[in-house]
């Protein structure tokens, strides 16, 4: 009887732990993305023209190119020129810069590069998570510079934050 009691209270832990892991599914997400891979594999990405008033040359192509890396980089999803069941396609719609700080005699001392992406997200799998939808960042500078001296570097910040942005909307379904 020794014998059991020693061993009853150990062996009794061990099959409830066995059957709380067994009853649970743990599932960790290391890319924050959230997708069914079984029922969605591919993914079309379409050129995102830049129909804003001020255009920055480069500016559609490097939004784009960070869009496909982003979904590259944090999904197994296959890339397909079109009809992929997902679909993200859009416009970039406004690119400005506004004065956003005056000092006490009425100048401007900060400016603020703005981007507004217009994006189009279809899901075939599941129609009800299709959206269309308006993402916008900004970036404040020092109007010590021109807007040309920093314009490659806040870009870059920009369409990193608009991209998190879409890329959260579209598969990450916080």
């Amino acid at each position: 009887m020794v014998w059991s009691r020693k061993f009853s209270i150990p062996v009794a832990t061990l099959v409830a732990l066995l059957a709380l892991f067994a009853s649970c599914k743990i599932s960790y997400k290391f890319n924050g993305s959230s997708i069914d891979y079984t029922v969605v594999k591919t993914i079309s990405i379409e050129e995102f023209p830049n129909r804003a008033p001020l255009v920055y040359a480069s500016l559609s192509s490097d939004f784009t190119e960070k869009l496909k890396d982003e979904f590259s980089s944090k999904t197994s999803l296959r890339f397909v020129e079109r009809d992929g069941d997902l679909q993200i396609s859009g416009d970039i719609t406004g690119y400005n810069v506004v004065s956003s700080g005056v000092n006490s005699s009425g100048e401007a001392v900060d400016s603020r590069l703005q981007m507004s992406v217009f994006v189009r997200f279809v899901n075939k799998v599941n129609s009800t998570e299709s959206f269309e939808k308006s993402f916008s960042s900004y970036q404040t500078f020092s109007n010590q510079y021109t807007i040309d001296q920093v314009q490659g570097e806040l870009n870059g910040l920009l369409i990193e934050d608009i991209v998190s942005q879409i890329f959260n909307a579209t598969v990450a379904n916080w």
